[in-house]
């Protein structure tokens, strides 16, 4: 089993556990429109580019919404837990793109919910997690203003971008990506000028 498939089936664990109705950090959505989201992104192609394209979000939240209010809860669950459909370009690419996916709304899930504490992952999560930052960074933080270096706790760097005062940010992988994408519940530390921090807190784009 994939770290993707790991982490989709933990998800679903998860989601089976507390509910359509719960909380997510996701904004407004519940469970229930995650899980929504998660359908539309591998099994609605004329929906899905509204995800990342702004011209097309209108569209994707429309069907997204369709989706959350006509399927049984239990049935977005066993598709979700299936994995992309055969025609699904999501298929091929499983092992990469949704390591991130399924790992970050994973604790999406959880964090939700005060008291929470990050998971002990494995080895092999935690790498497949810290080849994830680098790229995800240049995604979401290539407007932050300062030169923000991404480290783990035992002093490795896996992203250095942008220009300006410089911002440390030291967490392990997992707590990275979850902070990069927007997440403010992130066991994160940042370092550097009070301005810049600030900036940079600010400055992330979301996924």
């Amino acid at each position: 089993m994939t770290v993707a498939q790991q982490e989709r089936a933990a998800l679903v664990t998860t989601m089976r556990g507390v509910g359509p109705d719960q909380p997510t950090l996701c904004g407004d959505w519940t469970t229930r429109d995650l899980a929504a989201h998660l359908v539309v992104r591998e099994r609605r192609l004329d929906a899905a580019p509204g995800i990342l394209i702004p011209t097309f979000a209108g569209y994707t939240d429309r069907v997204q919404k369709q989706v959350a209010a006509e399927n049984d809860w239990n049935v977005m669950l066993d598709q979700i837990a299936s994995g992309p459909p055969l025609l699904s370009p999501f298929k091929l690419l499983d092992p990469f793109v949704n390591v991130p996916e399924m790992f970050i709304h994973h604790e999406d899930v959880r964090r939700a919910v005060s008291g929470w504490e990050p998971r002990e992952l494995d080895e092999a999560t935690t790498s497949a997690l810290a080849r994830q930052v680098s790229m995800m960074a240049r995604m979401t933080m290539m407007k932050t203003p300062g030169h923000v270096s991404l480290r783990t706790p035992e002093g490795r760097n896996l992203a250095t971008l942008g220009k300006g005062p410089t911002v440390i940010i030291t967490g392990d992988p997992g707590e990275l990506l979850m902070f990069i994408s927007g997440r403010d519940e992130a066991k994160v530390t940042l370092s550097g000028d009070d301005d810049a921090v600030r900036a940079v807190q600010g400055g992330r784009g979301g996924l």
